[in-house]
């Protein structure tokens, strides 16, 4: 297929260099698409049909079988080889079972070793071969790909798609989805898989109108980036919020930084409306004639009727921005109303005219200014009477005390702002113009986000869809949502659907259930995740000697590597100059979070700050206490810790010199402490 796409000549079919730079273009996207991956199999599986599949199902006839792959394979004549995993055809792959066969007889798994097909597993679903008597029982392959080391990004999960991760996939395009899930549920995995679905399913409009992902930051950004290209896709976006909202027009440079205080009355819905009556508190009602001159004529709009116009802009309440740009062409329409009951006949370009005159101009910029969302969020952070004028009944002194600056800066460029700064300009931006909407935009780590900065995100999709993707226990900033019907109302998706996923893929249940020990801390009321994989002695939790804290790290991460796959070393942030001096003493490279894993280098030092979403094979967990303590209140603390003790696929150990937290310092059979 790529091949032929090589050898395709568009000089005879190209009427011009335009059309054949643009299909040039197409061309060389195509063959990107197309390329080959090491190590990634074209197809994993197989499905015999008993009978023919519904013309409305597209492909299929009697007896014929379906390899099933991440992308469409068609052989030299055009006839399907491969069936793409998003097309309907390849659904019951993941849905048949032998009480709801879907009329598949046989389903066949492909097990590779480093792209090598060395196995496969037949399972008989219905027909003369299926046994009605034999229980379900797990694919060892199935597991095996579960459970295979990470090495490297992130990769897709389009061969172990489970039914309930599936009908997320699949869901559609009109409709917004959040989804609920506890560590090593998916759920990062099920919102892009769902995005590379839609774009096959859609791909015409989302073409259109674009896609994006926001992850929490580069560094899970960077770990998640191959997942859709591996699956053919290569347009789709990412960002941080930080990012989407720094990219936005007349955006300020992030240099500063919040207290938890500031940041979380900044982050607080309440300051949309004391930016919506801080942005229209720029509008005077007119009290003085407009006369415009056009050669001997002057033509008079009184003031009531100025009035009338404005009041009439204000009543609709469109965007200041777009009221501004009306405003002048309503007084040239009354303008001309009377230039033709004088006899006149003036046209558009009159009144295009009269809308530039310099009288027009002048009343509209006493009436209704221009206004600069910078310098606005500027004047409300550095007046003290401006912001108490549009935050009264709002916020407190107290809150509004918090937003000031102690030394207000001279000019925007001396400002230092920080990023709930570059958020509330962006909210001051859409009051002014609207903000361009994309057709779906997928949330990850939503749990985090200030209601602000959901508005932020909601103004991207806001003619689209979004899927969001969190944990409420593991929200880890003083601004953490506390539920999701919350966080869908500020994103402006309140009706978006929530399932959740409860079924755990990637922890050792030993490992989870530990970690669950903080759940009624942190999250009372949350479902636990149930582990699906049973890994005895995948939990070990050491009491270390004080003082000697960094050698038992070293010697943790020593044993940690001669496993196979990847290995993390989660630390408190403040404790990570220590242990990074301590690995090097040792002879021991790391990478940094971010960094990819290879077979030579395989040791990662992570901040507990940057831990969120990524996973490795074995991780080493330095002193939970200091984890907690680094955090601005005991509740987030927890929070940080969950999410550490999380980041474990094949095994777990815990070190501690200090005492530990009270939530996990209890009898447990499977310590070594």
């Amino acid at each position: 297929m790529r091949e032929d796409v090589q050898a395709l000549d568009i000089r005879d079919v190209t009427a011009n260099w335009v059309n054949a730079a643009v299909l040039e273009a197409q061309i060389e996207d195509r063959i990107k698409a197309l390329a080959d991956l090491s190590h990634t199999p074209l197809f994993f599986g197989r499905l015999d049909y008993l009978h023919p599949v519904g013309a409305d199902e597209a492909e299929g006839a009697e007896g014929e079988r379906f390899y099933i792959g991440r992308r469409h394979v068609h052989d030299a004549d055009g006839d399907p080889m491969v069936i793409d995993w998003r097309a309907p055809v390849s659904q019951p792959f993941y849905q048949a079972s032998k009480k709801k066969p879907l009329d598949v007889g046989l389903r066949r798994r492909f097990g590779y070793t480093a792209g090598e097909l060395t196995a496969y597993e037949d399972e008989h679903l219905s027909g003369p071969t299926a046994d009605p008597t034999e229980t379900a029982r797990s694919s060892r392959l199935l597991q095996a790909e579960i459970e295979r080391p990470r090495v490297g990004p992130m990769r897709d999960i389009v061969a172990t798609i489970q039914p309930e991760q599936d009908e997320i996939v699949r869901s559609g395009l009109g409709g917004s989805v959040c989804v609920q899930g506890g560590p090593g549920t998916g759920k990062t995995a099920v919102g892009l898989h769902r995005v590379a679905y839609l774009l096959y399913a859609h791909r015409d409009r989302l073409a259109r109108t674009g896609t994006l992902v926001i992850g929490p930051n580069a560094s899970f950004l960077h770990y998640i980036e191959q997942v859709l290209p591996a699956l053919g896709e290569l347009e789709v976006k990412q960002a941080t919020v930080d990012e989407l909202v720094a990219s936005a027009p007349g955006q300020v440079r992030v240099q500063g930084a919040d207290s938890a205080a500031t940041a979380v009355v900044k982050g607080d819905a309440r300051m949309a409306e004391v930016l919506r009556r801080a942005v229209r508190s720029h509008i005077t009602l007119p009290t003085e004639p407009v006369m415009v001159v056009r050669g001997s004529r002057r033509w008079r709009v009184p003031a009531y009727e100025l009035e009338e116009l404005v009041r009439e802009l204000m009543d609709r309440d469109i965007r200041y921005g777009a009221a501004h740009d009306a405003l002048p062409q309503r007084i040239a329409h009354a303008v001309l109303v009377q230039m033709e009951r004088a006899g006149e006949a003036p046209d558009d370009r009159v009144q295009d005219a009269v809308a530039r005159n310099p009288a027009v101009k002048a009343a509209v910029k006493a009436v209704w200014p221009a206004v600069d969302p910078a310098k606005l969020v500027l004047r409300l952070l550095s007046d003290a009477e401006f912001l108490a004028e549009h935050a009264e009944g709002l916020l407190t002194a107290d809150e509004q005390k918090a937003l000031l600056w102690e030394k207000p800066p001279r000019s925007l460029k001396t400002a230092k702002w920080s990023s709930a700064d570059a958020v509330l300009i962006d909210e001051a931006n859409d009051l002014v113009s609207r903000t361009h909407s994309l057709g779906h935009v997928v949330l990850d780590e939503a749990q985090d986000l200030s209601p602000m900065q959901y508005r932020a995100v909601g103004r991207r999709c806001s003619t689209g869809s979004a899927t969001v993707l969190g944990d409420l226990a593991q929200g880890t900033t003083p601004w953490a949502t506390a539920s999701w019907a919350e966080a869908l109302t500020h994103l402006g998706k309140p009706d978006a659907v929530v399932e959740e996923l409860t079924a755990g893929f990637r922890v050792p249940r030993e490992v989870i259930a530990y970690a669950s020990r903080l759940l009624p801390a942190i999250s009372p009321g949350l479902t636990e995740v149930a582990s699906v994989r049973e890994s005895p002695g995948s939990l070990e939790v050491r009491a270390v000697e004080a003082g000697a804290s960094d050698a038992a790290v070293v010697g943790a991460c020593v044993e940690s590597l001669r496993h196979e796959g990847s290995i993390g070393l989660i630390a408190a942030d403040a404790r990570i100059p220590a242990l990074a001096a301590a690995l090097s003493a040792a002879g021991l490279p790391y990478l940094a979070p971010g960094e990819e894993t290879t077979a030579a280098s395989r040791l990662t030092l992570v901040p507990a700050s940057l831990a969120k979403g990524l996973e490795y094979d074995y991780v080493v967990l330095d002193e939970p206490s200091a984890v907690v303590a680094g955090e601005p209140d005991a509740r987030t603390g927890l929070r940080r810790l969950y999410v550490a003790l999380t980041r474990a696929v094949s095994g777990l150990v815990v070190l501690h010199g200090s005492p530990l937290p009270d939530e996990l310092d209890s009898p447990w059979a499977g310590s070594a402490a």
